[in-house]
């Protein structure tokens, strides 16, 4: 049963537990037996029991607590098998029962934190990381993962295979890194979740093209969202004093506030000047700003983006956008990363805040970076669009569409690229 587990019956209640409960299960196993795949595999086969149980005695008051205890017992009794088998001694701690649910079965807080940060571990890649948190702390499947990722289940699996054995092989300690060194962890952890969050958000080129081709797929992927969001309300959670956790929750939130406006009917990206604000989510909203007013201490990169959701996000039209607030998030966000994809966000909101002439010029300062073509073409091709000068106009937009997007993109620069054509006919 390694690397997936069963297939959920009908009842939303046990896949409601199986998501809430099975990584804060992991997590406390793991503590408990010191072994990871271990771990993963008792809680498999408890939620296998509860899938031939709770049918008939119906779901327990605290699944969490029962599904702790079975995934417990089950990995306990491997143990005790196989140092029987092996004539091996055992650490008698290890098979010591804790009496009743106490805090020894019933997951706690920094068995959560462990499991983050295990995950997250700076020896393993990128890609390792997100497929492990979104495996061991959020419970999807290798099949889930791979749907969302637009990879092949083989691919993910033998990616989770290798990375628990390098956590294996390697001895990576189930804690949390030393006081010392846990500042520069925390990066590692934030920017998985965020990784998580863009893939649902937005699709790579690549990515999208594939899903494209092969289903035409959407750019928005509306379970990674939920995932990337779940955690960083976890995160948030475990580590209530880390104000860079709260900026990322906020930017997150208020980014996905707008999810249900960002395509049209025909999967065209939808610009946030046509969007009907009426249709964001205000629940969102009001999470993402109490949770940007717990981020004020932040001096990362994830507050000057999370200004910039807000300040869309708190204008009740597009007239009403604060560009100057926009404009100086990006100087201060700039500042922090020196980043050219930044720098044209910059130059995009100079050209709102000091008018579209400004914004081009300020474009213009942008050194010639092939790679920034996918985001600097439809840029100017916009700023021009805004400035009246609509042959310079179809000329950008037709440079743009020559680069890679996904769907909706295209969509979106063809249909604008019809009204500048229309424009210069009339």
């Amino acid at each position: 049963m390694t690397g997936a587990h069963p297939s959920t019956p009908p009842d939303p209640a046990f896949e409601r537990a199986f998501r809430e409960e099975s990584g804060r299960a992991l997590a406390t196993v793991a503590r408990i037996v010191g072994d990871l795949q271990l771990a993963e595999d008792a809680v498999q086969e408890a939620f296998v029991d509860a899938m031939r149980t709770w049918p008939g005695s119906g779901v327990p008051r605290n699944p969490g607590a029962w599904i702790t205890t079975v995934a417990r017992n089950r990995a306990l009794d491997r143990i005790r098998r196989e140092s029987q088998r092996d004539a091996k001694e055992f650490d008698s701690s290890r098979l010591a029962q804790p009496n009743g649910e106490g805090e020894e079965v019933w997951p706690v807080r920094d068995d959560q934190l462990r499991l983050v940060f295990t995950c997250c571990h700076p020896a393993l890649s990128r890609e390792a990381q997100v497929a492990l948190t979104l495996r061991l702390v959020c419970g999807l499947t290798a099949a889930e993962i791979a749907r969302a990722f637009l990879q092949t289940e083989s691919t993910v699996t033998r990616r989770l295979t290798r990375a628990k054995s390098k956590i294996r092989d390697a001895a990576i300690p189930f804690r949390l890194p030393p006081e010392h060194l846990l500042p520069e962890r925390v990066p590692q952890v934030l920017a998985c979740i965020y990784l998580v969050f863009t893939e649902g958000y937005s699709a790579t080129p690549s990515r999208a093209g594939e899903a494209t081709r092969t289903s035409a797929g959407p750019s928005i992927r509306a379970d990674l969202c939920e995932e990337a969001i779940r955690l960083g309300r976890l995160l948030t959670e475990l580590m209530p004093d880390e104000p860079d956790a709260w900026a990322l929750q906020a930017l997150m939130l208020l980014q996905d506030s707008r999810r249900a406006e960002r395509l049209d009917a025909d999967g065209a990206a939808r610009p946030l000047e046509e969007q009907d604000r009426s249709r964001w989510d205000r629940r969102r909203i009001e999470d993402g700003t109490r949770c940007l007013l717990a981020a004020r201490r932040s001096t990362g990169s994830y507050l000057p983006q999370a200004i910039v959701a807000a300040a869309h996000a708190r204008a009740e039209t597009w007239e009403d956008t604060d560009w100057s607030v926009i404009a100086g998030a990006y100087e201060r966000l700039f500042e922090l990363t020196g980043s050219p994809v930044v720098a044209v966000n910059r130059a995009v909101a100079v050209g709102f805040r000091d008018g579209y002439e400004r914004g081009l010029a300020v474009l213009d300062e942008i050194d010639g970076d092939p790679r920034l073509d996918r985001l600097v073409r439809p840029v100017r091709a916009d700023l021009l669009r805004r400035a009246g000068r609509q042959e310079e106009a179809e000329l950008a937009y037709l440079a743009a569409l020559e680069l890679p997007s996904n769907d909706a993109v295209e969509r979106f620069l063809r249909r604008r690229l019809s009204e500048v054509r229309s424009a210069r006919q009339r």
